[in-house]
């Protein structure tokens, strides 16, 4: 089949790749957002889909809306038979549904509609889910509402990562892609419509979610490293300095101190006073630095974390 595919971060890439791996159907067009800036110097990076489109020769678009006839009239010019849509960023119109010959088919990570959204992935893992796992649908106008046409379950184990539950995801979604692909072209689909009343939103990341709030239990404050691993990473500052928060474990002792104290520091871990909990920290990174645990952060500054210092959700508080 000739297929459009349209999306943005590398759980997007991944799809696309395995479908130009696999070369079962031709993708004669890619539409991903525009580059965005990022890093310390803030210059314009391409998305990972339009590096692996770029790399394929594969017609690359970045519309800032697909509402514009002109808009409208490139997309029917590529002929699709299908638009495969994973974590694109645009909301599409009922004209772009209606375009490809079997329309629109999404690929979202979440079992819906369980976190319809932006953030499947994160929202999962912060709300302390056991269950996840990916659904494939055939997109209608509404924010993932669209009836369900495959889905398949995976487990979130309790030291689950925003990184390890996305290699997870994918891993089932591109064979349930090509399962898809293939049910269109036999026509043997059976839809399945969503309860909308089961539904709720995986609302996107907000930066400021990632400044750890030590008045938050250490098992919700855990949850949050993990789910942002990779999206930005949790801080919190300490003499002045943003600390990143790599790794740690929650546990239920408590003493009756201020939150954000430091309880106890060995070779090895700090622990740091939360609401009604603790948490063990193993593994910080530090200004201009890379990743390292405790152990190695103690050899070097071995005054850097001292008892009854208190971590700040602020440096204006240093």
């Amino acid at each position: 089949m000739r297929i459009i595919f349209a999306g943005t971060p590398q759980f997007s890439a991944d799809h696309l790749q395995a479908l130009l791996d696999k070369a079962e159907h031709q993708v004669v067009a890619v539409y991903t957002q525009p580059d965005r800036r990022s890093g310390r110097g803030k210059k314009h990076h391409a998305s990972p889909v339009k590096q692996i489109a770029e790399h394929a020769n594969i017609p690359v678009l970045q519309p800032q809306t697909l509402k514009t006839e002109e808009a409208l009239q490139t997309l029917a010019e590529f002929n699709a038979d299908v638009m495969v849509v994973a974590a694109y960023g645009l909301l599409l119109p009922q004209a772009v549904l209606d375009t490809p010959k079997f329309g629109c088919i999404n690929i979202h990570a979440s079992l819906l509609p369980r976190w319809r959204g932006a953030a499947p992935i994160e929202r999962a893992i912060i709300a302390g889910d056991k269950i996840t796992g990916i659904t494939i649908m055939q997109m209608a106008i509404g924010l993932d509402t669209g009836d369900m046409l495959f889905k398949l379950n995976c487990d979130i184990n309790t030291d689950e990562t925003g990184d390890s539950l996305r290699d997870k995801i994918t891993a089932l979604g591109v064979p349930l892609l090509f399962k898809t692909l293939s049910a269109i072209e036999a026509n043997q689909l059976a839809p399945e419509k969503q309860n909308d009343a089961d539904s709720n939103y995986a609302v996107k990341i907000d930066k400021k979610e990632a400044l750890i709030n030590w008045h938050e239990s250490a098992e919700i404050i855990d949850r949050k490293i993990r789910a942002f691993t990779s999206a930005m990473g949790c801080h919190t500052f300490l003499n002045g300095q943003r600390i990143r928060i790599i790794k740690t474990t929650p546990l239920s002792s408590s003493k009756k101190v201020n939150a954000g104290t430091i309880l106890t520091t060995n070779k090895k871990t700090i622990t740091v006073q939360c609401h009604n909990s603790c948490l063990e920290i193993s593994i910080v990174q530090m200004p201009g630095a890379k990743a390292m645990d405790i152990a190695a952060l103690v050899n070097g500054r071995p005054d850097f974390f001292n008892v009854g210092d208190c971590f700040s959700s602020s440096i204006d508080n240093e």
